[in-house]
């Protein structure tokens, strides 16, 4: 078992389901990465179209005992966000509950799931897997069929695809996760809940959510000490955990 390593894959299917594979060939916290991804997946199964060689495609393994496992993609998006800061100057936005935008644009997805392993399952690993675009043109979202995707290099940023792979991988893993979790782990999201509410795009605009029986619609107003999205609708106020949010101005949503 390897501790705290952080594994470069020439190429992979997906990285979650490569650590998933490979999850007991790891230590506490750990990562795989790649820049060509062949059968990468969003959130609600949507399919990460790949960008071989242009784009970082990372899965934190983590097998720390977390107090508050539901907040971690809230948290995951500030680690993207702060290593995207210190590499490149940039200052991203959060739409809830994980998608980091610049330029009004996606710039970057994550996906968290807990797996079990082990000969009866007692083991239990949270995965935080991120993909990240570096230096796709504007022709790869446009074939894409993707008009609100972007790249670091199309907001002007200067990347470089031999370096940067490799420090953002290390990055996320030793100081984004690795450290951080020595207090996300016991105390959970409170720590880090006024960070992700300076940098969440949700807040003060109109939504959209899905619930029980139909869409409901409101304006954003707070992220609670959960991680949930509390929206204010005519009925009162409601605390949005799961699924899709629309946010007016955001992704073409009127």
């Amino acid at each position: 078992m390897s501790l705290n390593e952080v594994r470069r894959l020439p190429a992979c299917g997906s990285t979650n389901s490569y650590a998933k594979a490979h999850i007991e060939e790891f230590g506490p916290v750990a990562a795989v990465y790649t820049t060509d991804q062949t059968e990468g997946r969003g959130r609600l199964g949507r399919r990460w179209v790949n960008a071989a060689g242009q784009a970082l495609y990372y899965t934190a393994i983590l097998k720390v005992p977390m107090v508050q496992p539901g907040a971690l993609p809230l948290f995951a998006s500030l680690a993207v966000r702060e290593q995207l800061r210190l590499r490149y100057g940039v200052d991203c936005a959060i739409k809830w509950p994980n998608d980091l935008l610049l330029g009004g644009k996606k710039l970057a997805g994550i996906l968290c799931e807990a797996v079990n392993y082990g000969a009866g399952g007692e083991g239990r690993a949270y995965l935080c897997g991120v993909g990240l675009n570096l230096a796709q043109p504007q022709s790869y979202f446009d074939k894409a069929g993707l008009p609100y995707g972007t790249s670091l290099a199309l907001q002007g940023a200067k990347v470089d695809l031999d370096a940067d792979p490799a420090w953002l991988a290390e990055g996320l893993t030793d100081f984004g996760f690795d450290r951080a979790l020595y207090t996300f782990g016991p105390e959970g999201f409170a720590p880090y809940r006024a960070a992700y509410t300076a940098a969440c795009v949700n807040l003060g605009r109109r939504v959209s959510f899905a619930q029980a029986g139909g869409v409901g619609e409101g304006v954003a107003a707070a992220i609670d000490e959960e991680g949930r999205l509390v929206v204010r609708t005519g009925g009162g106020e409601e605390r949005v955990f799961t699924g899709e949010v629309s946010v007016s101005g955001i992704y073409g949503h009127v």
